[in-house]
């Protein structure tokens, strides 16, 4: 099931119940490698000085709580990846499900392809830490729902203008930025969200975490930047922005 070679270990995870699973990591640090992964929840929650490669498909909750491990998924990954998390980086080289990075304060989460319904939602900035979400092609309606703080990229890359991002992106949407690569923006904006053409230092504030994207996942700068961008902000006449307290 394991194999030691210094401070790295390799773990078949196929037959493996999550709470199994998740003990054996818990239990060490350093570098782990988990091979057949098929579903199994909350890898990574709440850890710290470890680097985690699921080969497979991790489930739901994937590093929720996280604080300040990096976790790389050679695959897909399911819902609420990153629930919470408060450090780290989780890098995913396919899609993730809904929810991700549900109520993040802090941290970086990178998604190669697409991201369902509801990214970002509630995630928020706390003291310092100000989390961070790029996702490379499209996303699924309710984007920065109820957003506080905190930064989403959607990249749009080899996707329809029209398909980018689904409806009611920023609902609810009290602080935080969103930065949506496009000509054009087909779906409807709510009110409480005003948009407007991406300034050169409005994507300079990005610009490190695009980066990263594009060194992560071997993709040129010049295809990431060759195209407008849209900014995202919360209205100041939202009716939601006296419900919450601001920093």
């Amino acid at each position: 099931m394991k194999n030691w070679e210094a401070n790295k270990m390799v773990i078949d995870a196929q037959n493996l119940h999550f709470a199994e699973l998740n003990e054996i990591i818990r239990n060490n640090t350093g570098e782990i490698t988990i091979n057949n992964c098929g579903g199994q929840r909350f890898i990574g929650s709440g850890l710290s000085d470890r680097v985690i490669t699921i080969n497979g498909v991790p489930g739901n909750a994937l590093g929720a709580y996280l604080n300040g491990a990096d976790i790389i998924v050679n695959g897909n990954a399911q819902d609420a990846t990153g629930d919470t998390m408060n450090c780290g980086r989780i890098i995913i080289h396919g899609s993730i499900g809904d929810a991700a990075g549900y109520a993040m304060r802090g941290g970086e989460i990178y998604v190669k392809d697409d991201a369902g319904y509801r990214a970002g939602i509630h995630m928020k900035a706390y003291a310092e830490k100000n989390p961070v979400i790029i996702i490379g092609k499209k996303c699924g309606s309710f984007l920065g729902e109820y957003q506080a703080g905190g930064m989403i990229a959607v990249l749009g890359l080899d996707c329809d203008e029209n398909e980018i991002m689904g409806h009611f992106c920023g609902t609810g949407m009290h602080g935080g930025k969103i930065l949506i690569r496009a000509n054009k923006l087909y779906k409807t904006i709510p009110p409480q969200v005003s948009v407007n053409d991406a300034t050169e230092a409005d994507i300079n504030v990005f610009r490190p975490f695009i980066d990263n994207y594009a060194k992560l996942f071997n993709v040129t700068k010049d295809k990431i930047y060759n195209k407008h961008f849209y900014i995202l902000t919360p209205n100041s006449k939202s009716p939601y922005k006296p419900l919450y307290v601001q920093n």
